[in-house]
């Protein structure tokens, strides 16, 4: 928030932005080498502490149960000078729509949705990735399905999933500290340039406490620099109409069609290169406990925090099941999936979804790679928890079934 802009609202006139004291760190340092301090706070929460650190220009939202609470969060930030510029639009894709044009821009931009808003914005936010806007978007899952309900499930990321976006599904409130940075940082690498979703699961994260380890609030993340981009920033030079007023791509079929897939080719591209980055900001693509075991889950989100106390109590009965934990849906981490799971006999994929996104991208990683015999679940939805005994009661069912 500029001064001008301060004193306009109220403000003092020897008023100073928060953000403007903050000291620039790197990336590196950010993740690798400040200290932090152990906090018990909502899922909500350490997501206003992330982007207090982020260093972010403009945050656009509008509400929707339960993203709504983060960016009220969002909003005492812009109060406080953390975030420059902050409005509330007037529906979902309205807001979809302005805030990529103000990443196109060349600012770092964070918006928020969840469930049925998700839905609705979903036409813009389908764009973003082939006009290359790096964004943040915060995605609190819940039920989209009829009847309305406001619980938590997250079958809305397979909507995601293919649409050249980076995605990244938070277990806890920890990820949901740590991933909006990495996001903010992968998604405006040069050979990236990229829009980045960060979800979690509504309620069980956002609105629940837990452990957070944190930075200390007087550092922030690098601004954004909008002329290291795979597409420079909008300008007078660079219109974003410069292509559409291409002669040629608007009177042949054949030149627009070959355009239009190279294009896509390189945005799919583009993900699989993120991966690197996100390998080293957040200690992997995966978490693989117990390996070697010939018993296996695969989750990612909440479906983690189940599974890792079905382990515990596997392991208090003298049974060793491992567990991979997915942090990144795209890129997914095919390769490290093969590797964690080539000597097991089951595997079992607990999800918070009717649709089984997960079961079909880790069957269609391991067709032909992993003898396992695969199990689609337990699956609850439409804001049902799920019993660790229900996770239990899966794996005793696939032993029987596979000796």
């Amino acid at each position: 928030m500029s001064n001008l802009n301060a004193q306009a609202e109220g403000k003092p006139a020897d008023w100073v932005a928060k953000g403007d004291l903050q000291k620039v760190v790197s990336p590196d340092e950010m993740f690798f080498k400040l200290p932090r301090e152990k906090q018990f706070i909502t899922g909500s929460e350490a997501a206003r502490e992330a982007i207090r650190r982020a260093n972010v220009d403009v945050a656009i939202s509008y509400p929707i149960t339960p993203q709504s609470e983060t960016m009220q969060q969002a909003g005492y930030l812009y109060d406080d000078g953390y975030i420059k510029e902050y409005y509330r639009g007037e529906e979902e894709i309205g807001v979809m729509s302005a805030i990529a044009g103000a990443s196109r821009a060349g600012v770092r931009c964070l918006t928020a949705t969840a469930g049925p808003g998700l839905m609705r914005g979903l036409e813009a936010i389908s764009s973003w990735p082939g006009a290359r806007v790096p964004l943040v978007l915060l995605d609190m899952c819940r039920v989209i399905n009829t009847p309305l309900a406001i619980q938590p499930d997250n079958i809305e990321i397979s909507f995601l999933l293919n649409t050249g976006m980076l995605v990244l599904h938070a277990e806890n409130q920890q990820d949901f500290y740590d991933y909006p940075l990495a996001a903010f940082t992968v998604s405006e690498e040069v050979d990236v340039t990229l829009p980045a979703v960060v979800a979690t699961d509504g309620f069980f994260v956002t609105h629940a406490r837990g452990p957070v380890e944190i930075t200390p609030e007087e550092f922030k993340l690098p601004p954004r620099d909008g002329w290291r981009s795979a597409v420079p920033a909008m300008d007078n030079e660079n219109p974003p109409a410069r292509l559409s007023r291409d002669a040629p791509i608007q009177k042949s079929n054949f030149i627009s069609y070959h355009m239009h897939a190279a294009w896509q080719q390189e945005v799919f591209a583009a993900v699989d290169r993120s991966a690197k980055y996100f390998r080293k900001y957040l200690n992997g693509l995966v978490e693989v406990v117990n390996p070697g075991a010939e018993d296996f889950i695969i989750a990612s989100g909440s479906a983690v925090s189940q599974a890792r106390e079905a382990v515990r109590q596997e392991g208090e009965m003298g049974r060793k099941v491992g567990l991979v934990k997915v942090k990144t849906l795209r890129p997914f981490p095919k390769a490290e999936i093969i590797e964690a799971v080539k000597d097991a006999k089951r595997i079992l994929i607990p999800e918070f979804n009717q649709a089984g996104w997960m079961h079909k991208d880790v069957c269609a990683a391991l067709y032909g790679q992993c003898k396992a015999e695969i199990s689609a679940g337990p699956r609850v939805f439409g804001g049902m928890t799920m019993p660790t005994e229900m996770v239990l009661e899966w794996l005793a069912e696939a032993r029987k079934q596979t000796p």
